[in-house]
């Protein structure tokens, strides 16, 4: 692995008023590793990915991709840099209006300036990556089920070649014989294009299966980060907690009382 890391934060923080929701988080992607960030709803994950991406401005900190901060670029600068990215969207957010190739291309044509022709059949070839066949690259999404539709997202996030990839709870909404095929071939595509990978996840299933790295997010913070393969077997109480799924133990749920 290269000496720079792919992604770093530093001693980032976001609040919303007096809500803490990220408190000095510090967390590395390496090149070509896959980390993936679980944790219980409301504990940052989504803000953190968010703050990466810079849908978010952070309150404090620092955040580098390929060791250039993304913090207070202009607009130009944070665009080139996040040309190197992909994305899978929870639900996989395609566009209603466009046929199942344009929404693959659609970042090809509109970022990287590609024409329809080149730009539909780089679409038909990652469309095959991810098992789905070039028939099916002119219905609309629509027609599609949530697990093809998934897979159009994977198909669109890897269209561009991207050297880093952000997945947002990849298995959510899929049973779980579908969850395993996404599983699998996330692992698939991004070890075949080399990509850095951060997920976000709250399943640990899923977690293990594609990470080469698991990060316990807490309180805004990392209270753990390991091997995937020595998660059940840590014990660090936090992630002991999660794996369970106790009510019992040092993560305190926020639990709204009547």
């Amino acid at each position: 692995m290269g000496s720079t890391p792919k992604i770093e934060l530093r001693n980032v923080c976001k609040s919303f008023g007096s809500k803490v929701i990220l408190k000095d988080l510090n967390l590395t992607v390496n090149e070509g590793e896959s980390v993936v960030v679980i944790g219980s709803s409301g504990t940052g994950k989504s803000v953190m990915l968010k703050c990466i991406l810079g849908l978010l401005q952070p309150d404090s900190g620092e955040i580098f991709i390929d060791g250039q901060s993304v913090i207070d670029q202009p607009s130009h600068i944070r665009e080139k840099i996040l040309l190197k990215t992909g994305m899978l969207f929870q639900y996989a957010a395609l566009f209603d209006s466009l046929t199942v190739w344009e929404n693959v291309g659609f970042g090809l044509m509109q970022a990287h300036g590609m024409g329809r022709h080149e730009a539909k059949k780089i679409a038909i070839e990652k469309l095959g990556l991810v098992g789905l066949g070039p028939e099916l690259a002119d219905k609309n999404p629509a027609e599609l089920s949530i697990g093809m539709q998934k897979r159009v997202g994977l198909a669109r996030a890897i269209a561009a070649d991207p050297e880093i990839i952000f997945f947002d709870e990849p298995t959510t909404g899929l049973d779980p014989i579908m969850g395993d095929v996404i599983d699998s071939l996330i692992r698939d595509c991004t070890q075949r294009l080399g990509a850095s990978t951060l997920t976000i996840s709250h399943d640990m299933e899923s977690a293990q299966k594609i990470a080469d790295r698991i990060a316990l997010l807490y309180k805004g913070n990392v209270v753990w980060s390991g091997p995937a393969k020595t998660i059940e077997t840590c014990g660090n109480p936090y992630v002991e907690q999660f794996v369970r799924g106790d009510v019992d133990g040092p993560i305190k749920l926020d639990i709204l009382k009547p």
